[in-house]
């Protein structure tokens, strides 16, 4: 039986969602608002949130964590401007915003983004 099972798998094995989830969290960080399918978005928010919620405490040791799971570019964006920006808030920090059904296939899309 598949009760109490967390998280969603996309018709992927474990390291297929662990890249796809990296991918799309380095694109959302470089670019703050990414276009994806709704359980992709859903999925990603707590992964990315998780990420801002580590960097508002930049010391050497979260750099060092953060850097397991994204390119440098990333890090750095993460801990000099997201991480200050969103330092008196607790949690909540994006987005999802509903965009109807994709024309090829009827998938569920929706924007992610950083809230302002």
């Amino acid at each position: 039986m598949y009760h109490r099972k967390r998280g969603r798998k996309f018709g992927r094995e474990n390291k297929q969602r662990t890249a796809l989830m990296r991918s799309l969290a380095v694109a959302l960080i470089q670019k703050g608002r990414i276009s994806t399918t709704l359980a992709k978005a859903k999925e990603l928010r707590g992964y990315v949130e998780k990420l801002v919620t580590r960097s508002k405490n930049p010391t050497v040791a979260t750099k060092r964590l953060l850097a397991t799971d994204l390119d440098p570019s990333s890090v750095s964006k993460l801990v000099k401007d997201l991480g200050p920006k969103f330092k008196e808030r607790s949690g909540g920090y994006i987005r999802i915003a509903n965009l109807g059904a994709r024309t090829s296939d009827g998938a569920a899309m929706a924007i992610i983004q950083f809230v302002d």
